[in-house]
């Protein structure tokens, strides 16, 4: 994560419990004590990776009132010229090691929308120094790393919440009701599926380095990722279909797609999976093999042991590319399934439901009976269903920890993200490929994967263990 004198400024810091600077007229509240309210009564938020949804997530935050956002930090100075020109007087940084060894003591809470392969560094040190955690999703690149920081936040007793804003949104609150009231009976099958990826995928590394953008700082987009060239059109987008930095469709509409099951039927740890992907061809009768990039398209099946909430085994299916389960019989030919290009299907033994992207606009099939079936709200809503994650969390930093609700705390954004993750280690075991008698075999194809949760791997296919962890650059570490 950082050199060995970075990490000891930052532990030296917690132990000698420093107060804010003088600069600050305002003092951020988490200095004054456990449970005192500065005189703003606002939280004191530092962002790092501030460009896309990091900007958004700025601003969603700052518009709930009860936010300050005084310090910004990203590796791309072009990324971040819109929140420097909206936050003039926030300090900016490229470094968030420097950022967070020089200004801790200014500030509350870190909302971190970085790429995948570099959340879990920042989002670990950011606890480590007692700060309030908002986390872009997926939560992690990797299962370990999903562990880690589930451990960090029973340790360090901060707020923490991830960036699955549906998880807010009243469409799970009703399909709850729903099904708590027997609409639908027990659940056996659930489908989520997403026209996405929306860049690209299925292709090999590009064999022409690029000039690196002078705004762009790239050793330390790289961080925990391998050395590599920069290439053309990486940043800002299509890092999302490499290995190395994204974790593929999964990673980015997992969360948003796979959370309504898991809140409905209280799904915790898979068993097994399996898996099987699409290709793209380098000639007519060539299939290319790249196992540095996510698959143009996958169907990977998970299977869940009934739960206090379900008395049923859950088989459930994810698909992405475009794929899409059977239409239901009962959904008329002309109505939408889901929301178009993507949905969440349950199927259950009296019924079925379906909702599209954040869990918004459930329906119960044939839909006639969404508005025909009545059932007692059981659930609060939050205030501004989807839009309202962010100040909920914002608020839940000021209470302070474990006196506020959330929608996705690490508690429950652990178990999901670690669920999409075992997923894509099905989609790269598909590709693991050796030779056996002088031809290419790929023995993690036509498999199922059994998975030992508690020691976090798989027992009958040693080869995808290398999945659950990666190894990081040198240099850095996680710091646990």
């Amino acid at each position: 994560m950082e050199n060995e004198s970075n990490h000891q400024s930052r532990r030296n810091f917690i132990k000698s419990g420093a107060i804010a600077a003088a600069a600050f007229t305002i003092v951020p509240r988490h200095v004054l004590g456990k449970g005192f309210l500065a005189p703003s009564d606002k939280l004191y938020i530092a962002g790092v990776g501030v460009g896309g949804k990091g900007y958004s997530d700025l601003k969603s935050f700052h518009n709930s009132g009860k936010a300050v956002i005084n310090f910004l930090c990203d590796v791309d100075d072009r990324r971040a010229l819109k929140a420097r020109q909206d936050y003039p007087t926030a300090k900016y940084y490229k470094d968030w090691r420097e950022l967070f060894d020089k200004e801790s003591k200014n500030f509350d809470a870190v909302c971190v929308s970085t790429p995948d392969h570099n959340h879990a560094i920042t989002t670990l040190a950011a606890m480590q120094l007692g700060k309030h955690v908002y986390v872009q999703k997926p939560l992690t690149h990797d299962i370990y790393e999903a562990r880690v920081l589930l451990d960090a936040a029973k340790k360090y007793k901060v707020v923490t919440q991830m960036g699955n804003q549906g998880a807010s949104d009243d469409g799970v609150r009703q399909m709850q009701e729903w099904f708590d009231a027997d609409v639908i009976g027990k659940v056996h099958t659930v489908y989520c599926w997403t026209n996405r990826p929306v860049w690209p995928q299925g292709i090999p590394w590009p064999s022409q380095a690029a000039e690196i953008p002078k705004e762009l700082d790239w050793d330390l987009w790289l961080g925990t990722a391998p050395q590599k060239n920069y290439v053309d059109k990486l940043v800002p987008f299509n890092w999302r279909g490499w290995w190395d930095y994204g974790t593929g469709a999964l990673g980015d509409m997992g969360c948003h797609l796979m959370e309504g099951p898991f809140t409905v039927l209280g799904l915790n740890a898979a068993t097994s999976v399996e898996a099987s992907v699409g290709s793209v061809y380098v000639d007519e009768f060539k299939r290319g093999y790249f196992p540095d990039s996510c698959p143009p398209s996958s169907h990977v099946i998970l299977n869940f042991p009934a739960t206090a909430k379900n008395k049923s085994a859950i088989k459930l299916h994810w698909m992405d590319g475009g794929i899409q389960p059977e239409r239901p019989e009962e959904l008329g030919p002309n109505e939408v399934f889901g929301d178009g290009g993507n949905g969440m299907l349950f199927i259950g033994t009296k019924g079925k439901m379906m909702a599209g992207t954040y869990n918004q606009n459930p329906r119960l099939l044939p839909t006639s009976k969404t508005q025909e079936v009545k059932v007692k709200q059981k659930y609060d809503r939050v205030t501004g269903s989807t839009n309202g994650h962010y100040a909920q969390w914002v608020e839940a930093c000021l209470a302070g920890y474990g006196n506020k609700e959330l929608s996705s705390p690490f508690e429950k954004a652990v178990p999901l993200t670690e669920a999409l993750l075992m997923a894509n280690l099905a989609i790269r075991s598909y590709d693991i490929k050796t030779q056996k008698d002088g031809k290419d075999i790929f023995p993690g194809r036509n498999i199922k994967l059994l998975w030992d949760n508690t020691q976090m791997r798989v027992t009958n296919f040693e080869e995808a263990n290398q999945f659950v962890k990666r190894n990081y650059r040198a240099g850095w570490t996680l710091g646990v």
